[in-house]
């Protein structure tokens, strides 16, 4: 297939967001034909591929998908994994694959992964619904989160104190230990067919205090370098134990003794991912076509210090977006704009990232406050 793949061949993504957008912009680089399935007819991918409407979640509409692609990848785990099975048993080649996503959309069942094999991470309890809750309240401070469905801040809710039960989802999920850490991390790993692993180095994520997702990133991480080889060790371990194919991103905490806790993984190209662009010698997104299509992966080391801020939309404003700001931003050396083609904006939700890069820390961090205070998203 490696030998065919710029010809005749086709890669189905499940989603059409701005993850399948920056995998197309890395795949024309290979004259691959890329074919996406997205529910929404407006979705950021609909201009540069072989574009279809419909459900991820149906099971037909997933198998008529696939039936066209010589393989399939995601770039969002809510997809209908029966479907996938059945594509795999029809000869279809999936990667990540089916059972891997299966076992990453339920957290319940990460978390079970992570102690059966000995991964480190924060300790939690499984719960139905918040009444449950209610009778481990001796368990909190926690975070409760929902076993499925959760993402981008979605599905997750910090219980400090009883009189917070309230606001918990009741509906399956977790109750897992508030974690004091100094840093928040992620590591993106990638595993092709023949077992080939390649690590990026850490990166260090800020998250945004109300929107609870990423805002700002650092890589690599400022953090010890022995929690630093921990974390690639942790990541590689992980990927290797679910004998994944495809690029995975592992979120962790580190702890104020510099420990290393794991807290999601996610089998796709990722937010804390974005600077690899400019700012590794690999971008994880060709990386990620690197491993699914069985070819020698490429080297992940950092090329230069950098910064990738999340572009969210603002508060109070929806409808057509419109980018202040923007001049004044590129005007900045070292700066690169990514918008991701979504016309409508509303508060919080991603229109497209800038990566920063600098190998002097204070100017870097000064042109990350000069993007976020200068490039507004509104109507």
């Amino acid at each position: 297939m490696t030998q065919q793949f710029y010809q005749k061949f086709k890669l189905g993504i499940l989603g059409g967001g701005q993850l399948g957008r920056m995998l197309i912009q890395a795949g024309m680089d290979w004259n691959i034909n890329f074919s996406v399935l997205d529910p929404d007819p407006a979705a950021p991918c609909q201009s540069l591929c072989e574009f279809k409407t419909g459900k991820l979640t149906d099971y037909q509409t997933v198998v008529d998908f696939g039936q066209s692609c010589d393989l399939i990848t995601i770039e969002i785990e809510n997809v209908n994994v029966a479907a996938l099975s059945e594509l795999v048993r029809q000869g279809k080649k999936v990667f990540p694959q089916p059972e891997v996503i299966e076992l990453i959309q339920d957290k319940r069942t990460q978390k079970k992964f992570y102690t059966d094999n000995k991964i480190p991470t924060a300790e939690f309890i499984t719960i139905d619904n918040r009444q449950e809750i209610l009778a481990q309240k001796s368990f909190l401070p926690a975070v409760n989160k929902l076993g499925r469905e959760g993402y981008d801040g979605r599905g997750v809710q910090i219980l400090r104190t009883e009189k917070d039960i309230e606001k918990a989802f009741d509906a399956a999920g977790l109750l897992e230990k508030l974690v004091d850490f100094d840093k928040e991390i992620s590591v993106v790993v990638a595993r092709n067919e023949k077992g080939e692993t390649q690590v990026f180095p850490a990166v260090e994520m800020v998250f945004h205090p109300e929107a609870n997702l990423v805002e700002y990133l650092f890589s690599p991480a400022r953090i010890d370098e022995s929690a630093a080889q921990e974390a690639e060790r942790i990541a590689k371990k992980i990927i290797i134990g679910l004998n994944m194919v495809g690029l995975l991103a592992v979120e962790m905490f580190v702890t104020k003794d510099q420990k290393v806790l794991v807290n999601e993984i996610a089998p796709r190209p990722h937010n804390s991912g974005h600077q690899t662009i400019e700012a590794n010698t690999t971008s994880q997104y060709q990386q990620h076509l690197r491993a699914i299509l069985n070819l020698p992966l490429g080297a992940p080391s950092v090329v230069h210090k950098s910064a990738m801020v999340n572009l969210l939309g603002e508060e109070g404003f929806s409808g057509q977006a419109k980018y202040n700001g923007l001049e004044d931003v590129l005007k900045l050396s070292g700066v690169y704009v990514h918008l991701y083609g979504k016309k409508l904006t509303k508060p919080f939700r991603k229109m497209g990232h800038v990566t920063i890069v600098d190998d002097h820390p204070e100017s870097l961090k000064k042109k990350v406050d000069f993007v976020k205070n200068t490039l507004k998203i509104t109507t």
